[in-house]
């Protein structure tokens, strides 16, 4: 099966019985996370302890 008719499956199911207001605002919440985290990510980059790279190892005496 292709992905548009997956799409459109999925698009009838919906129709036929929507999501409860829970799932919808689960949903939401979701949504608002990841465009928050990318909105920080955007404006003031992504903190260095946060990456998988790690930097140069500094040899304290």
């Amino acid at each position: 099966m292709d992905v548009q008719m997956r799409v459109l499956l999925r698009l009838f199911q919906w129709f036929r019985r929507p999501p409860s207001r829970q799932h919808l605002w689960i949903i939401g919440a979701t949504v608002a996370v990841a465009v928050v985290i990318a909105l920080v990510e955007w404006g003031f980059g992504w903190p260095d302890a946060l990456t998988v790279d790690r930097g140069p190892r500094v040899i304290r005496q």
